[in-house]
This record gives structure tokens, C-alpha cells and sequence, in this order.
């Protein structure tokens, strides 16, 4: 029986020596999260094979890397990585891995913002991410102003570019048409947003990602000390939320990762509004929801968003 197998093998192996030669070989490029993972695909094509550490609806702050991970890291010929002190970890997991190719920082050239909210939103605590986001910090979620977007996709390409210059022109051309796409759509977040009258572009939101986005389309983001994601809201906190809903007239209220859905029900029921939907902030959806590439989470976010302030 053995025998035979030895021979089906050896009978079978030019065949696959073969076909192997046939397949281009892919460039491995590890992403640190699931949007820059989106770019790189991109940017790639067919010429990639991308692993992205930290995957859809994963939250890329608290990540606790794998033993796989490492691996993946140490076959890498690229490692992409977000900066802005975003995804910190994957600077221990390259250490670790004794990987030594290229880095890129996608956020390279970008003009970082300051965390405007001295509070942590309970960050510290759902995230575990170390870093309160103190006033003063760098935002790291330059993505969410397409401008930055095209600037992370430029660095990605040059970075494709170097760790394989046989196929340069490929990226170049990729990238040169993914820009494309994303300048529309930047034209398309603009008109949709001004189609909103100016005083009622006020969002409240439990998550302080998107102050890239308010710089970028003008719209102005709260996200109301107290209200975080990993401890219920006292009444106080309620009743003060109620108030600046009111007097502010803003019926955009997006409350994410909430424990107990009924609060929020109450919250709009008493301020008078609906909460719908749920906003992607740092990470895409799996590819089988709304968000699955970064342009979708723009268009995904914006239809959430414009009827929200609209009311």
C-alpha cells in the first residue's frame, strides 16, 4: 500500500513542479488593520496576497496579536502599518518576529490632528488600548477625511513599488485609478453633506473617530463626556444628553457598542429622535456587510448620516 503512494507521489510531483512555475508568485504584505488591508488589495491586485492582522469588525486599538501573526509578519516581504500611535502593537510583533523588510506608514506626509476631547469616552477601558486620547494626542483615524485616504494609498503604491519593482507599473497604474474613485467620492461626501443645512450638521456619537471626517466635510461631531461605550450612562448623564439634543435641535444621534439597547430607546424617546444604524469607524464589516471596503464604509456612513442630521 505504502509502495504504491510513494509512486502516485513521485509520478505526481513534475506535474506540480510545473504548474507552480506557471502561477506568478505573490508579494506577502501584511496589513495592521482592515481598511489599510482594503488599500493594499487595491493598490495589488492580483499581485498581492494580503494578510490582515487585525480583520473586519475587529477593533484595531486593543489588539492581542497571535503566534500566527508573528508568522505571517516574519514571511512578509511588506508590513503596512496606520501610525499615529493607532496600531502600536504591530511594533512588538515585528521585533518579535525578527522580521526585517520594509515598513510603511500609510500615514506618512498626512498633517495630524490633536484629540480635541480631554476624556476618554471610557476608551481606556473598553479598548484597553493604554492611551486616553488625552487632549493635545495625535487622532490617529486620518482615514476618515478621503484627502488622507489618497495620501495613504500614494505611500502604499511607492511601498508595493519597492518591495517589487518588477511589477511598478501595475501598482501605478492601480493606484492611479483607485485615486480616481476616491477623489469622486470625496466630491460625492461633499455634495451630500452640503445638501444638509448648516445648522443642522451636529452628529452625537459615543465615539470621538471622526474628527478627520467634521475637519474635512463640516460637520461637527459631539461625543458627550460620560457617554462611553463600556459603562451604562447614570440618568444624570441621560437627562444632560437630553438637554443638549434639545437645545441644540440635532436628531443625529449614533451611540455605539451600548450594553443595554434600552437606555438608548429611552434617550430617544424622551429627546424625540431615532437612533438607527450603526457607524464604521475602525474597522470594515465582514464581506458580506455594508462595509466591506472603504469606499463602501464612506457611502455606508453617509447614508447613515445625511438623513440623521436632516431629521
Amino acid at each position: 500500500m505504502q509502495r504504491r503512494t510513494l509512486l502516485a507521489l513521485s509520478l505526481a510531483a513534475p506535474f506540480l513542479g510545473r504548474a507552480a512555475q506557471a502561477q506568478p508568485a505573490t508579494l506577502p504584505v501584511v496589513a495592521s488593520f482592515s481598511i489599510l488591508g482594503d488599500m493594499v488589495k487595491q493598490v495589488g491586485g492580483a499581485l498581492v496576497a494580503v494578510r490582515t492582522i487585525a480583520g473586519p469588525d475587529v477593533d484595531a486599538h486593543s489588539f492581542q496579536p497571535r503566534p500566527s501573526d508573528a508568522e505571517a509578519v516574519r514571511q512578509a516581504r511588506l508590513v503596512v502599518r496606520n501610525g499615529l500611535g493607532f496600531d502600536s502593537w504591530l511594533d512588538r510583533l515585528i521585533r518579535s518576529s525578527g522580521y526585517g523588510g520594509p515598513v510603511a506608514t500609510a500615514s506618512q506626509g498626512v498633517t495630524p490632528r490633536s484629540m480635541e476631547h480631554g476624556h476618554d469616552h471610557g476608551h481606556s477601558h473598553s479598548h484597553g488600548h493604554g492611551h486616553s486620547h488625552a487632549a493635545g494626542a495625535q487622532d490617529p483615524h486620518a482615514w476618515q477625511d478621503l484627502k488622507n485616504g489618497q495620501a495613504y494609498v500614494r505611500t502604499i503604491a511607492a511601498a508595493l513599488s519597492e518591495a517589487d519593482p518588477a511589477n511598478a507599473s501595475t501598482y501605478a497604474a492601480n493606484a492611479e485609478a483607485y485615486l480616481a474613485k476616491l477623489v469622486a467620492l470625496d466630491g460625492w461626501v461633499k455634495a451630500e453633506v452640503e445638501s444638509v443645512p448648516q445648522a443642522r450638521r451636529a452628529v452625537v456619537t459615543s465615539h470621538d473617530a471622526f474628527g478627520y471626517f467634521g475637519a474635512a466635510y463640516g460637520v461637527e461631531f459631539l461625543a458627550p463626556q460620560g457617554i462611553s461605550t463600556d459603562s451604562e450612562p447614570s440618568a444624570a448623564q441621560v437627562a444632560r444628553l437630553i438637554r443638549l439634543l434639545k437645545q441644540r435641535n440635532i436628531t443625529a444621534v449614533f451611540l455605539e457598542n451600548m450594553a443595554n439597547p434600552a437606555t438608548l430607546r429611552r434617550l430617544a424617546d424622551e429627546a424625540g429622535v431615532t437612533v438607527k444604524g450603526r457607524l464604521y469607524a475602525d474597522a470594515l464589516s465582514a464581506a458580506d456587510g455594508p462595509a466591506a471596503t472603504y469606499e463602501a464604509m464612506f457611502r455606508h456612513n453617509v447614508g447613515l448620516l445625511v438623513p440623521a442630521m436632516k431629521g
